[in-house]
């Protein structure tokens, strides 16, 4: 490739001109974050602010005192870079850090002084430092850094972020008084004593969150079923006091002092999607791989796990028949059946919006042509079918993404969907991932 480079000398050259440049485009890229942001605010109210969704609540995407960004924005410019929308939240929120409350860093990045990759350590420690830091301690941090950055990891940024909470008056997790273990549920009492609800805080073991966010999902959709019409949060919070009320839990209090065991009175069940690929043999008979895909984990599996945990007393498996994703189901309903929703959340794996990689089973099915509610009843045909063709997953934010603004969304193939922002940039999203269409002279 370099025929024309004679000595490991002018290689060395190269590469150190190669690398400078690498490190000035990418702080371009910075700037470029950081001016997008500025050319697209939130609305004052802070409604269409571009913040990171949890299930606890939400996260601004940079600190206190910066500029909010419509949420409606990121995307365009996550789609020109490459990068995810939640991935774009991130180059954004560490550019109006930097730019506002680290300002002698930034100076520095601009300047393409340092790499842009430890200029972002420092934003993304000082954004979700808990408990967050005020502004005199973040130009504290800046006044400290900025000089040597080049000489520092992320140890010693914690170690600064350490230090400026406790400079500054604030108590860090890291104290030596603190419980190492952070377990807990909290029921918060010291409110408005006419509130007529009360917040609970828990940190829980992983096996235990799963189990209880499974029983709390399972609550909320039998009180739909029955009849409930409340929202989402409301019937999870009616179905966490119902577990309260009629818990399956072991009778501790009931256990003698010399019981040496209890019994489980319960199993444990813990849905997983389990995909393994099946081959017919010469004999007809038909056999599995020994290691499937573990959907809603995201990680291998063996076989043998599997007939280890079907062998085991505590363990509840439900056997779900296999759906064909190359098969077209259809329903005269708006809302897909069970099996064609199982299908379609199979078939695309995540969001179908580029680079999005929220898990399926997290998503809104939607429909790519929408579905017209007034078609039948006014004797015209139905534009948007409810049929495996026709309908693509969407994480909730994409959804209101294409319901909102002006991306539009085609699919000219069954699991195959073709994007065009406001801007006329252009991505092809299928099961091999994001391909940029966008014409070279945009």
């Amino acid at each position: 490739m370099f025929e024309s480079m004679a000595t490991p000398r002018d290689l060395v050259a190269l590469a150190r001109e190669r690398s400078a440049a690498v490190r000035r485009a990418e702080a371009d890229v910075m700037v470029i974050a950081y001016e997008w942001a500025v050319a697209h605010p939130a609305r004052e109210d802070g409604a269409d602010a571009a913040v990171f969704h949890s299930p606890v609540g939400f996260e601004p995407i940079s600190g206190d005192g910066t500029p909010e960004v419509n949420e409606y924005a990121v995307a365009e410019l996550g789609g020109a870079l490459g990068l995810s929308t939640d991935a774009a939240k991130k180059l954004i929120g560490h550019a109006l850090e930097l730019a506002h409350r680290l300002p002698k860093l930034w100076a520095r990045l601009t300047a393409g002084e340092v790499p842009v990759w430890r200029a972002r350590l420092v934003a993304e420690a000082t954004i979700h430092a808990y408990p967050a830091l005020p502004a005199e301690g973040v130009a504290w941090i800046d006044s400290q850094v900025a000089p040597f950055i080049e000489k520092m990891g992320r140890a010693a940024i914690d170690r600064l972020i350490e230090r400026a909470m406790k400079l500054y008056g604030l108590a860090t997790a890291g104290d030596d008084d603190a419980p190492s273990d952070t377990r807990h549920v909290t029921i918060v009492g010291e409110r408005d004593p006419f509130a007529q609800t009360m917040q609970v805080h828990a940190e829980l073991d992983i096996a235990d969150a799963l189990d209880l966010e499974q029983a709390v999902a399972a609550g909320a959709a039998g009180l739909k079923a029955a009849g409930c019409e409340e929202s989402l949060d409301v019937r999870r919070s009616l179905a966490l006091g119902e577990l309260a009320r009629h818990q399956t839990a072991l009778d501790l209090a009931g256990a003698g002092a010399g019981d040496s065991t209890v019994e489980r009175t319960t199993a444990r069940r813990v849905d997983l999607q389990l995909h393994f690929t099946a081959n017919v043999e010469p004999d007809g008979s038909l056999s599995f791989g020994a290691t499937g895909h573990l959907e809603n984990r995201q990680r291998l599996v063996l076989l043998e796990q599997v007939r280890r945990w079907v062998g085991t007393s505590h363990t509840d498996v439900r056997i779900l028949p296999v759906v064909d994703l190359n098969s077209s189901l259809a329903t005269e309903r708006y809302e897909p059946t069970d099996r064609l929703r199982r299908q379609v959340l199979l078939r695309d794996e995540t969001c179908v919006f580029p680079h999005c990689t929220r898990p399926s089973r997290r998503c809104d099915v939607d429909h790519v042509v929408p579905f017209d509610h007034d078609a039948t009843a006014e004797g015209r045909p139905q534009p948007g079918h409810t049929v495996t063709e026709n309908l693509a997953t969407l994480c909730r934010g994409h959804h209101r993404l294409k319901t909102h603004t002006g991306w539009r969304l085609d699919s000219p193939a069954n699991g195959v969907f073709e994007w065009t922002s406001p801007h006329g940039q252009r991505f092809r999203r299928d099961r091999h991932g994001t391909t940029d269409l966008t014409p070279a002279a945009i």
